[in-house]
């Protein structure tokens, strides 16, 4: 098909086209069976969309209600051309109501000695609440082979804080056990660290994961979100799916952050440390640096994230102006480059899910609100994924660069389509030292 065609060709006979029996080049013509336009060079026939990589999908129900996954895998799996069974995952919030106040650890293993050095580390560093085997079933067509997954709950006793250097709160030495596994125990690998929550992950399409983790009827949450995945820059292995997760803090991405060494160094900075070598997880950690130890608000730390271009600030009020400087000054190694977009969830100070995409919106996101009076919020790729699970009151695509961001018993927060910086009176104070 990428060649001309004449009379002595041996396919000359078979061609048909409204252009006579060998049309022109660039027109489509069929031949025995197979389609294609003569004269170009084109991937086969069931390669042809225009393929954005990766599926996100997420959902929330703002009165509290929890729900089984069932909605949220429909949601992901309408998808399809998203991904290619090199991964995909999901999170649920709201997940253990009796252990809500324990930090659960869920870990992918590589057999049964990584699992024990990792319960002597937890029982000489934290006090283990529980610990049980997480539930999967083999599905029929997911490759091997399949790691051991194993969740414990733990407590912080608090002369544990007291006696760890640079340690200040519970959560900071909870993400310094994480750190500790992940770079130090071979075969050894924490998938989420949060309270009330946890992340179901590994290789394989998406549906194939929530038949492995049976996600449609064992567990229930408040909220859930979901990736389907399309590797780019990395290999397709469990720890490499997303959702990718720091305390309770999960995030699903679709896109390619160009800044990843920068915003590397710069987490590492802090003292996370960088195992999975993908910017999914860098980002993920950048969250919990500016919301929880930085105490930024969701809505400024987006600000920073995706900041304005410097003509546009140029134009804002002199306070705004003066603050989108600043922030761009303070967390510019922060700054996220390239195309992205990215679902997030977490539970400080409530349960919240926020939506974000790039300055220039090169990877798609949608939000919506159910026609029962806006009660569950959605945010996903394509309008397609929400329309086959509910039927929708408010139906809108955020601006560039701007959150949607949706909190448990408050509903929206901010729907992503006025300036950032208008959300609140804001003033700059000097600090004195």
């Amino acid at each position: 098909m990428n060649r001309p065609l004449n009379e002595r060709d041996p396919f000359y006979d078979h061609i048909e086209t409204s252009w006579g029996k060998l049309g022109r080049v660039g027109q489509v013509a069929t031949i025995d069976g197979k389609s294609g336009r003569l004269g170009v060079t084109l991937p086969p026939n069931g390669f042809r969309k225009d393929i954005e990589a990766c599926g996100i999908a997420g959902l929330i129900n703002i009165d509290g209600t929890r729900e089984t996954g069932k909605r949220v895998i429909d949601m992901i799996t309408t998808m399809t051309d998203r991904e290619n069974g090199l991964g995909a995952g999901y999170a649920c919030y709201g997940l253990f109501p009796d252990n809500a106040d324990q930090y659960c650890i869920q870990l992918l293993l590589d057999d049964e000695v990584a699992k024990e050095r990792v319960e002597e580390l937890f029982k000489a560093r934290a006090a283990v609440v529980k610990d049980e085997q997480v539930f999967t079933h083999q599905v029929r067509g997911m490759k091997g082979p399949y790691p051991l997954i194993w969740r414990f709950f733990l407590d912080v006793p608090e002369e544990s804080i007291a006696s760890t250097p640079n340690i200040g709160s519970e959560d900071d030495y909870i993400v310094d056990i994480v750190m500790q596994v992940n770079s130090s125990i071979d075969g050894a690998f924490c998938m989420s660290s949060g309270k009330n929550m946890a992340v179901f992950k590994g290789n394989g399409w998406s549906y194939e994961i929530s038949e492995f983790y049976d996600l449609a009827e064992r567990y229930k949450g408040y909220m859930w979100l979901s990736h389907s995945r399309f590797p780019t820059n990395t290999p397709g292995w469990w720890g490499g799916a997303h959702p990718f997760n720091i305390l309770d803090w999960s995030l699903c991405h679709n896109g390619e952050i160009t800044s990843y060494g920068t915003n590397k160094r710069y987490v590492e900075m802090w003292g996370y440390k960088c195992t999975l070598l993908t910017d999914s997880e860098v980002v993920t950690y950048l969250w919990d640096l500016m919301c929880r130890r930085h105490n930024i608000p969701k809505l400024l730390a987006s600000v920073a994230m995706a900041p304005n271009y410097y003509e546009d600030i140029e134009r804002l009020p002199r306070v705004q102006r003066d603050i989108a400087i600043a922030l761009r000054a303070t967390y510019g190694r922060a700054m996220i480059n390239g195309p992205f977009s990215i679902l997030v969830g977490t539970n400080r100070p409530e349960p919240t899910m926020i939506a974000l995409t790039d300055r220039k919106k090169l990877r798609p996101m949608i939000a919506a609100t159910s026609a029962d009076g806006g009660n569950t919020v959605f945010a996903a790729s394509e309008e397609s994924a929400i329309q086959r699970v509910s039927d929708t009151g408010d139906v809108w695509a955020p601006v560039t660069g701007n959150p949607v961001i949706v909190q448990l018993n408050k509903g929206i927060i901010w729907k992503g389509l006025d300036n950032r910086l208008d959300a609140k009176p804001l003033r700059i104070e000097e600090v004195k030292t």
